[in-house]
């Protein structure tokens, strides 16, 4: 029997409480729908749908029409536009152990150095199989909690496209009725085409770029990244790609090859040209054998780089920042931003285990001190942490201040190899 995967989705909810979180089952998209055109089949298995999608997906069929990125209202984020979900207050209340708690302003800024282009994760509640191009809250949410605070780096860049909605999605994994139609499957990945060919001949002007994504963002990067990028003169402007909630591929042992041919792995913080790739489990739900993230292919092992430890080992102090939504951070405290650090409360490390590669990560839990013990928010079927899911719904949240970081130094790196 077909297993509905319900989860109360801590992406929409940043910045907005837990509204969407409740008034919407959601589940979040399976990398094999992400990466490629939506299979001809009209009720897929549920769980192992969420097998790690082909590694450069075959080129689009024909898309319904074309969007036209050099309308700003077509950009979800991009620099100069007026009400830019990516320049909002997305100050943090640093809660530590003893539950004392210290404000962190953040401030963006205009003149980053280097680009970001980034493609959001399943999101859209629109009615039917493929959104429109109308930014709704969810969209609005996802990328307060994924990707503005990213712009103390870089400038932003993150266009509307029609993806494969969520109601589709839940429909299609659930074996429901299905929604209606509206577009093609292929809409998705021409949209994301137009907005990058549209970034570079406008926006670009020879500047580094990381381009990152999530989950069906994520499978859109990498059909694109494979196509349009590696091995091609393009590839020279890529300060770094960030795959988060998919699994890219490379051969057992190496560091390059697989699913990009001549891009590798990151190793160090000074490195670019490299990729981020990381999916993450609880230590104590690990995936399951079917589960999709972090899952390898014969001879070759799904990519993990711990952006808090990229060289290996543990992270013991990740920098986190988890959505403040309606949780206790502290005893007796009110929290009023809508960001919370929790210094010293996870642990994460990139991890083997059977035939997965995956960012285990921990929590350091005292009961007996002031702090709330777990700030996750798992995907949950049956009452229980799904272990084909993981905490997809938080990989972001997990590595947010590390990439952060990251990024300020791959810019700086960037930057000197490109006087």
């Amino acid at each position: 029997m077909k297993r509905l995967l319900l989860a109360s989705v801590a992406l929409l909810a940043a910045g907005c409480g837990h509204d969407y979180a409740r008034s919407a089952a959601q589940i979040p998209v399976a990398p094999t729908i992400a990466a490629q055109p939506l299979p001809q089949v009209p009720n897929p298995p549920a769980p192992v749908a969420a097998a790690p999608a082909p590694q450069v997906a075959a080129a689009p069929a024909q898309a319904s029409s074309r969007t036209d990125y050099s309308v700003p209202a077509n950009w979800l984020c991009k620099p100069g536009t007026s009400n830019n979900p990516c320049e909002v207050n997305i100050d943090a209340t640093i809660v530590k152990a003893d539950g004392s708690t210290e404000l962190q302003k953040y401030a963006g800024n205009p003149n980053a150095p280097i680009d970001c282009f980034y493609v959001y994760p399943t999101v859209s509640l629109d009615p039917f199989t493929q959104s429109d191009l109308v930014p709704g809250p969810e969209e609005f949410n996802v990328v307060k909690s994924q990707l503005a605070r990213l712009g103390s780096q870089c400038r932003i860049f993150a266009p509307m496209y029609r993806q494969f909605s969520l109601g589709a999605l839940r429909a299609r994994m659930s074996g429901g009725a299905a929604v209606p139609t509206r577009g093609t499957p292929a809409d998705a990945a021409a949209d994301v085409d137009d907005a990058w060919a549209w970034y570079l001949a406008n926006e670009n002007k020879g500047r580094g770029v990381v381009i990152l994504g999530h989950s069906q963002g994520s499978g859109q990067i990498t059909r694109l990244i494979a196509a349009k990028v590696d091995g091609k003169p393009d590839q020279a402007k890529l300060v770094s790609a960030i795959v988060m909630g998919s699994t890219v591929q490379v051969p057992k042992g190496a560091d390059v090859g697989g699913t990009f041919k001549s891009i590798p792995v990151c190793k160090t913080a000074s490195q670019t040209g490299c990729v981020i790739s990381f999916s993450s489990f609880r230590d104590n739900v690990p995936p399951s054998e079917t589960a999709g993230f972090g899952l390898g292919r014969g001879e070759t092992e799904a990519v993990c780089t711990n952006p808090a430890a990229l060289g290996g080992g543990k992270a013991t102090n990740p920098k986190a920042y988890w959505s403040t939504a309606d949780k206790a951070w502290a005893k007796g405290k009110k929290i009023d931003t809508p960001f919370v650090m929790t210094p010293g409360l996870t642990t994460t490390e990139c991890v083997r285990e059977g035939n997965h590669h995956y960012l285990k990560v921990h929590f350091n839990a005292d009961a007996a001190d002031a702090r709330i013990d777990d700030p996750a928010t798992d995907v949950m079927a049956q009452g229980k942490p799904d272990p084909n899911w993981g905490l997809h719904l938080n990989d972001a949240n997990i590595a947010m201040g590390d990439l952060v970081d990251l990024l300020g130094k791959q810019s700086a790196a960037w930057a000197k190899a490109h006087p």
